[in-house]
């Protein structure tokens, strides 16, 4: 066994712990079918959104710890309850009126409003699974429309008319008395109008698999439980789906918790086990909101993407799961950046170590090595001060700064720069709010652009840092910064370090100034200052 297996098997990171419960679920032992069923639902009600990737993503996490501590097969179903009757319309399509004609008909029965696929349902199946496929994410794809029509769920539904009493049992304990009157786990699909009914049944013929129930206009019809002629409540479903396919793993959000005895009861009621499973806080947007797919709040994918690395997403999704995360722009930055101080960490560490930083769950045990000799939060700055256009600009600092970097060997710091630069143009350059600096701050300026042009005209260390420097370096850089601020009255560090960040970056927070220096050269440093003092970076 591997030293990193072993320190598997008692790793407190979460993915092992949930890994480890899968173990005991069998013994150690072949389950009889033969692997190990991981499996995440969709509701393709609207388009798919970041939470439906973080359940994916977290899931195939816990699925490779399982695998790193376990010999046996594993699978990943991604489930899509496409037959779904769409309740409302989207906010976020093109012209919703006209899908109004389409109220409660399954989400595979509704015209695609995008015009691009057979319906609104394979519209978006396919978005959710374009996403999936972005990360490599290794899964297999279900559609609950195929799922009914095609029979496999057949014998469950065949299953559920017989123990309809019991079933329903169960469902009537959680509701209001009102609900009472009328629910049923069957919603039959109306053979006219195609429309999903939420109506009461007048008889349920267990011997049959048949259900008998009056339409809206009061005209009685008996149809097959089987054949996709019917679908179940959301919650029997949920349970249901389980017991079909002998889901061994299930993660839901924290609005999923209180359902959690009625969907593992269910499947106990069709013949099955209940799976273990895993309950996670919700995603918030940046006004604290809970996301939602027909709203389309939040951030998407796509937008995610189109500022981020694939890897600055997968490693967002894996801290704290059971903590409330806001998902907004402002939190790409610090998430690339700590991703790659990861994997910097990552070759030095202990297999105790490994096992627990994220980009070990995030790469499968094989992360790669960071080629970022500068970080994300620095090259927004940069952008910011040279006021770059394209990452060429940013790359004519960079290869100052660090002389064997290049676009070539360093591909993800050259992603990393063009999308720096796109980051700033769309977020940070509309925000950027330079000041004027008071008495007291335009002579600690002052002062500091004179040791730095001192330092620059003679291309040598200050006498009084000789003993402690022996070349032009960040970290001399640094305490010419740092101590410029003490001499001029400034004890608290942070607030001259903020007097700098608001006069010459425009922000209110900012790059370790040494770095900075180092990168942007000494020459642009001073000019910068010199700017901030002559006003003009205000104008």
């Amino acid at each position: 066994m591997s030293q990193l297996r072993d320190a598997a098997l008692t790793s407190k990171a979460w993915p092992f712990e949930e890994a480890r419960k899968l173990v005991a679920r069998y013994k150690g032992k072949m389950p009889e079918k033969g692997y190990v069923l991981f499996e995440t639902g969709y509701g393709p009600s609207g388009l798919p959104h970041i939470g439906t990737f973080g359940e994916v993503a977290r899931t195939s996490m816990i699925r490779r710890a399982f695998e790193e501590i376990s010999d046996i097969p594993t699978r990943l179903i991604c489930f899509s309850d496409d037959v779904d009757g769409m309740r409302k319309v989207p906010e976020n399509v093109p012209d919703p009126v006209a899908l109004r004609a389409h109220l409660q008909k399954p989400l595979t029965s509704v015209p695609d409003p995008f015009g691009k696929y057979e319906s609104f349902g394979h519209h978006n199946n396919a978005m959710l699974r374009r996403f999936l496929d972005t990360f490599g994410f290794e899964y297999e794809f279900i559609s609950a429309t195929e799922f009914y029509k095609s029979g496999q769920f057949d014998d469950v539904l065949l299953r559920a008319a017989e123990r309809y009493d019991a079933l329903m049992e169960v469902m009537l304990a959680s509701l209001r008395a009102e609900r009472q009157q009328t629910y049923s786990i069957f919603l039959p699909i109306h053979p006219e109008t195609g429309r999903v009914l939420y109506v009461p049944m007048k008889h349920v013929d267990g011997a049959k698999g048949e259900i008998t129930f009056d339409d809206e206009d009061g005209r009685e019809w008996t149809l097959p439980v089987t054949g996709g002629r019917v679908k179940l409540q959301w919650k029997p479903d949920f349970g249901a789906r389980w017991a079909a396919l002998d889901v061994d793993f299930e993660m839901y959000g924290k609005d999923h918790s209180t359902n959690t005895p009625i969907y593992d009861r269910i499947c106990e009621i069709l013949g099955g086990r209940k799976p273990e499973h895993y309950t996670y806080e919700l995603f918030l947007d940046e006004n604290g909101e809970k996301i939602s797919k027909s709203k389309g709040n939040g951030l998407t994918i796509d937008e995610w993407l189109t500022y981020a690395a694939t890897e600055s997403l997968s490693y967002y999704m894996f801290l704290k799961p059971r903590t409330a995360k806001r998902l907004s722009w402002d939190v790409i930055p610090k998430a690339v950046d700590e991703y790659h101080q990861q994997l910097r960490a990552y070759p030095d560490q202990t297999p105790e170590q490994q096992a627990a930083n994220p980009v070990w769950h995030i790469h499968g045990g094989t992360p790669p090595k960071s080629g970022m000799v500068v970080s994300f939060a620095l090259l927004l700055n940069l952008a910011s001060v040279a006021r770059a256009e394209d990452k060429e600009t940013l790359w004519g600092f960079i290869r100052q700064y660090a002389p064997d970097a290049t676009p070539e060997g360093n591909p993800d710091l050259d992603q990393a720069a063009g999308f720096a630069v796109r980051y700033y143009a769309d977020f940070v350059a509309p925000t950027l709010a330079f000041r004027a600096p008071d008495a007291a701050e335009r002579a600690a300026i002052t002062a500091l652009g004179a040791a730095l042009r001192e330092i620059a005209a003679s291309g040598q260390v200050p006498s009084q840092y000789a003993a402690e420097y022996d070349s032009l370096s960040e970290e001399l850089f640094m305490s010419v910064v740092r101590d410029t601020g003490k001499a001029h009255g400034f004890e608290n560090l942070r607030a001259w370090f903020a007097v700098l960040y608001e006069v010459l970056l425009g922000a209110s927070q900012g790059p370790r100034w040494g770095t900075f220096i180092a990168l942007y050269g000494l020459e642009k440093s001073v000019a910068l200052i010199d700017k901030g003092l002559a006003g003009e970076l205000v104008a």
